[in-house]
């Protein structure tokens, strides 16, 4: 362990071995920061964070303040960032509120400059969020997503696995699987088969994803009735995906443009 001597860490903040606590660095109690993690200086962990391992917190960055909510009246709450996770500079990630209890970031993703996770957010694992994107309350946001810097996305909303959104974007509906999202406003612009082919997908896999999107997009049936016609696609795992996470939304899915 090596804290710094002009870092502030409360003596009952549980720090794991080999962390590097950086100079005005400022830890409150009922924090738990793990193994090998990283905090540059003047960074802010307040209480109810919980810091996975081998993490790097940048300068400025604040975990686990109070919700900007006013519904919340100081109920014991956390805020949870999984392993190997990168915060970078001026980030501010909220704990939860009563509604759910805990704000969640998962493991392997990087949050950059002046991002913002609000209260009860539940961010996936390997998520990439670009600069100053915001994320308001309660957003659900599945593995693998990319959002783009300065994108809004409303509270409630859910993004699925695998998705790119494109930056500046005002998210207002859910973001089906596998999909990139575009323009205002915001609109389907097809399946985001760059990013599934980096990740391993085949082809083959591709091509029904796109058959799914095709049957729910272009088929000109309403939702109910293309999911009905989906169900007579090949089956698949991703196509259960897709299904299931329509099904699913209550703000309704983006529609093309």
């Amino acid at each position: 362990m090596n804290i710094h001597q002009y870092a502030v860490v409360h003596p009952d903040a549980v720090i794991g071995k080999d962390v590097q606590i950086g100079p005005f660095v400022t830890i409150d109690a009922n924090v738990e920061i793990g193994d090998g993690t990283i905090i540059d200086s003047g960074a802010v962990v307040r209480s109810g964070a919980r810091v996975g391992k081998n993490c790097h917190i940048h300068s400025n960055a604040v975990v686990g303040d109070i919700p900007q909510d006013l519904k919340f009246q100081g109920e014991d709450t956390i805020a949870v960032i999984g392993d190997n996770t990168v915060i970078r500079e001026f980030v501010t990630i909220h704990r939860g509120t009563a509604s759910r209890g805990k704000t969640v970031i998962g493991d392997n993703c990087l949050i950059m400059a002046y991002c913002h996770v609000a209260h009860d957010c539940v961010v996936g694992n390997h998520v990439i969020m670009s600069n100053a994107a915001q994320l308001a309350g309660e957003v659900e946001v599945a593995d693998w997503a990319i959002i783009g810097g300065g994108a809004l996305v409303h509270q409630f909303t859910h993004i699925g696995c695998h998705v790119m959104i494109q930056g500046g974007a005002l998210v207002n509906k859910d973001i089906p699987p596998y999909c990139m999202a575009a323009r205002y406003p915001i609109a389907y612009e097809g399946v985001n088969k760059v990013g599934l082919h980096r990740r391993g997908y085949t082809s083959e896999q591709i091509d029904a994803i796109a058959d799914v999107y095709r049957t729910i997009y272009d088929s000109g049936l309403n939702i109910t009735q293309s999911l009905e016609a989906v169900d007579k696609l090949t089956a698949s795992p991703e196509r259960d995906v897709i299904v299931n996470f329509v099904k699913g939304s209550t703000r309704g899915i983006v529609r093309k443009p």
